[in-house]
């Protein structure tokens, strides 16, 4: 990478495609036995590729510890994350119309739940613990005897703040509600097995593991699939719950993505740990500096969300030309407003609004995180002379303390 290339630290907004998912995706498209539609089966040329499908299916399964069966093919973990919303509500509200949820969810989950109580239902957003996870005592007495779903993230896309999601699937099954998990940011990078935890719907994508955009799963229990229902109509893929053609070669992709993703998964979660430690304390020292993310195993090595005083922004990120970084999820940096999961961890407006989140992926090194130190730092220097913004006082503060 020469000095002119952009640093890239928004791994947790998109990653990119890995060699190999590239030469798997290629392998599908260059395959002219593979071109028919999967959904084919009257010829061969469609058996090929229903066959090729199969497969990705297995092996998506097998790093979720699920059945190739309950795997539901989407467009990607948005999509996901309204099926299992929307479709569990939509079709157990008989039983009731209560569901819960929190306040530092995706925004797919969030406005799923706002057209939820346009339609009549009650949503419970329970608040964030100091560590931004979920307690379980939180999510057990939210509970009540009309709750028919329960939908947390498994890490934060903020933050990356880890719930404890084996605890909560406990307080849900005991409860009887199904529990729909969003593991965009931690399939493949965790370690997840659906045959040990009480998780009904998983919702996870590609893109954020080196493979392709515009793919992702819902992966749910025999139960699950009995009370969820379609949000689309017409053809009849995937018994029903979403219908339309596959892409075989994204599905290809996906697959090999998740793959490799699982076995560097170890390796990769003590380098990142490592790399993120380091980059914070250098952050840290230009004073001002306040560390939103859980430095401990609550939270997760690929995310350092850090929120600096006395510099307004969106100053700070024109000043970092040379670095690709959010101020916050992707999904909602063209609203310019300051992060809503960071206000409701207690931070003030400012720090909301001044905050970054560095994401870490496969390709980042020591070298390359000690390049974006030095940037960062300077552009502080900078700002705080030539603009200071209104503040707290120059300190370093660790997630977890009030603000």
């Amino acid at each position: 990478m020469n000095e002119a290339t952009p640093i890239y630290l928004d791994h947790a907004a998109t990653t990119p495609l890995a060699a190999e998912v590239v030469a798997a995706m290629h392998a599908v498209l260059a395959d002219p036995a593979l071109c028919a539609n999967p959904s084919s089966v009257g010829h061969v040329a469609g058996r090929r590729a229903a066959a090729r499908i199969a497969r990705a299916r297995a092996q998506i399964a097998g790093v979720v510890g699920a059945s190739a069966d309950q795997v539901v093919f989407t467009s990607g973990a948005t999509e996901s994350d309204n099926l299992a919303v929307l479709g569990v509500a939509r079709g157990s509200a008989w039983r009731g119309r209560h569901v819960v949820s929190s306040k530092t969810e995706h925004r797919a989950v969030l406005d799923a739940l706002d057209r939820l109580e346009r339609e009549g239902f009650s949503v419970t957003r329970l608040d964030p613990g100091p560590l931004g996870r979920i307690e379980v005592d939180a999510l057990a007495d939210a509970l009540r005897e009309d709750t028919v779903l329960v939908s947390l993230m498994h890490v934060n896309n903020e933050t990356g703040a880890v719930n404890e999601i084996a605890a909560l699937g406990e307080v849900c099954r005991r409860a009887g509600v199904p529990l729909h998990v969003d593991a965009a940011q931690s399939v493949g990078k965790l370690p997840i097995d659906l045959q040990s935890l009480s998780v009904d719907l998983l919702s996870i994508n590609a893109h954020k593991v080196n493979g392709p955009k515009g793919v992702g799963a819902l992966v749910l229990t025999p139960a699950a699939r009995r009370r969820i229902e379609p949000l689309l109509f017409g053809g009849g893929q995937e018994e029903g719950l979403r219908p339309g053609t596959l892409a075989t070669h994204q599905v290809v992709g996906m697959a090999e993505a998740l793959v490799l993703a699982e076995q560097r998964r170890e390796r990769e979660y003590g380098r990142l740990q490592a790399l993120r430690l380091a980059f914070w304390e250098a952050l840290a020292a230009a004073g001002g500096a306040w560390c939103n993310s859980p430095l401990d195993e609550h939270g997760s090595p690929w995310i350092l969300n850090v929120s600096f005083d006395g510099v307004a922004g969106e100053s700070l990120r024109l000043a970092l030309e040379g670095i690709a970084v959010s101020g916050g999820s992707a999904c909602n940096s063209a609203s310019g407003e300051g992060s809503y999961v960071l206000r409701s961890l207690g931070r003030s407006d400012l720090l909301a609004e001044a905050a970054l989140r560095f994401s870490f992926g496969r390709e980042t090194d020591e070298s390359l995180l000690a390049r974006a130190a030095v940037e960062v730092l300077s552009a502080l220097r900078r700002l705080r002379r030539i603009a200071p913004a209104a503040g707290d006082p120059p300190t370093v503060h660790i997630a977890g303390a009030s603000g």
